[in-house]
Order: C-alpha cells, then sequence, then structure tokens
C-alpha cells in the first residue's frame, strides 16, 4: 500500500471515558489518510477500498504495531492505557493474521482490545468465533462494536467471548430526546452486564446524555463531548498536568478538545 510506505496514513485516537474510574482509561485508534493531492479522505471510503483491494491485512498489521508503539510512548509518560484497534470482518478469517496479531502482542506485552463489529462475525461466524477465542484465551480484549446497528443476534452474542459491546451511536445521539432510545440502551446496558460484558456508549456529545449514561450504569462514554479523535501529541497534552479535566454541565470531567 503505497500510501502507508509514503507516510500518508496516521493514527488518531479517540478517548474513552471511565465513569466508575473519573478519567480517560482507554483510546481508540482511527487510522487517517492524508493524500498529498486530494487531501483527507474519508476513513469510510479508504478502508472499504483496502478491504476490496486487499490492503485491509497490511493496514491493520501496520496500525497494531503503531498502536503498540504509542502505547508505550503513552505508558513511559505515566499514562496506563488500553489501545483498542479495530479488526475488519475480512481478518477474521483469515488464520495466519491472527497468528500475527497473537505474535506481536505476545512479544510486547501490550494491552490492546480488538474491536469487531457484529456482522463481521456474521460473514463467516465459525472461523470468526475460533479465531475471536483465541484472541479470548491469549488475553487480549474482544470489544463488539456497533451494537444494534446491524441485525443484532442474541445468538452471537451468546456465543461470542467478548469483554465489552459498545453501543452504536445511532441510539445514544437521540438519547436525551427520546424515551425509546434511552429505553433500548438502558436494557442493553443489563443485557451485557448480565452476560459479564463492559458497555462503551459511542457518540456522546451532550452533558445530558453523559449524565442520563451515568444513570443508567454504563462503564464507559465516547464521543466529542470526551474529544474528538486527536493525535499522540495531543492526546499526551489532553492527559498530561493537573488541568486536562474540565467540567460540564452534568459535572463529570472530559478532556479538554485538541
Amino acid at each position: 500500500m503505497t500510501a502507508l510506505n509514503d507516510g500518508e496514513v496516521t493514527l488518531v485516537y479517540q478517548p474513552k471515558y471511565d465513569f466508575r474510574a473519573g478519567r480517560i482509561t482507554g483510546v481508540e485508534a482511527l487510522s487517517r489518510w492524508t493524500h498529498p493531492r486530494r487531501g483527507f479522505v474519508s476513513p469510510d471510503l479508504f478502508i472499504g477500498m483496502a478491504e476490496e483491494t486487499g490492503h485491509i491485512r497490511p493496514l491493520t498489521e501496520w496500525g497494531i504495531r503503531r498502536a503498540i508503539a504509542d502505547q508505550k510512548t503513552m505508558a513511559e509518560a505515566g499514562h496506563a492505557l488500553t489501545f483498542s484497534v479495530n479488526i475488519s470482518g475480512r481478518l477474521l478469517s483469515d488464520e495466519s493474521f491472527a497468528e500475527f496479531a497473537l505474535a506481536e502482542v505476545a512479544a510486547s506485552g501490550a494491552d490492546l482490545c480488538f474491536e469487531i463489529t457484529e456482522t463481521a462475525v456474521m460473514d463467516n461466524p465459525e472461523m470468526a468465533l475460533r479465531i475471536i477465542a483465541r484472541f479470548a484465551e491469549a488475553g487480549i480484549a474482544v470489544s463488539l462494536d456497533d451494537y444494534g446497528a446491524g441485525l443484532s443476534s442474541l445468538t452471537y452474542l451468546k456465543q461470542i467471548r467478548a469483554d465489552e459491546l459498545k453501543i452504536d451511536k445511532s441510539f445514544i445521539l437521540g438519547l436525551d430526546q427520546s424515551s425509546r432510545d434511552a429505553l433500548l440502551v438502558k436494557s442493553t446496558i443489563d443485557l451485557a452486564h448480565s452476560l459479564g460484558l463492559k458497555v462503551t456508549a459511542e457518540g456522546v456529545e451532550t452533558p445530558t446524555a453523559l449524565a442520563l449514561l451515568r444513570g443508567m450504569g454504563c462503564d464507559l462514554a465516547q464521543g466529542y463531548l470526551i474529544s474528538r479523535p486527536v493525535p499522540l501529541a495531543a492526546l499526551t497534552e489532553q492527559l498530561a498536568g493537573s488541568d486536562q479535566l474540565t467540567r460540564t454541565g452534568a459535572d463529570v470531567p472530559v478532556a479538554r478538545q485538541a
């Protein structure tokens, strides 16, 4: 992938706020491509292109290695964070990719979480469940991403050896205006907890939504209210010093925007 070799692709990190700890305890790694002539390329576009052209594996392998290196940098600065990396469904049927990922984590001792979507599991469930189980056995956390956005299956939810469930932002954006969304979110949180899963709410953009999620017993929040995705240097600045947190109208600390 030429863009990788030319240094056009970078990682940015979106923090995850832990209600119980009262601080940022993890980040999600997100790929960004800045083309020399076309400028910023939408992630949805270039990730889709990478999947169709067979470049998703080198892109993901690069992302894992970069995230491991950046996590080490943050740890050396005194910030112990779980780094989450998105794994394409195309790679959940690739045993050699699983071997690569397991070897990288084992060699580095990194605290990684692999985020997968429920639809990715449905594409090749037998193979995907086997690979996910291998990740779990190796101590790599697994997060079920965008839950509720697809054809959510309770069967797969029961079978997947996941540690976390991320509620899709489509349910969170209208949380403070829709009693129906609120009911669905609360029910999902309760269901996940009964299965031993932590819950992260995506798309948290208002203090009211943050306060509602806290009241529902949600474990973590992610969204523009907490922080937009930022480069590693900006993330370090957000977390450094005693004044990196401000107060929202809901009296909950969030990171300043970069």
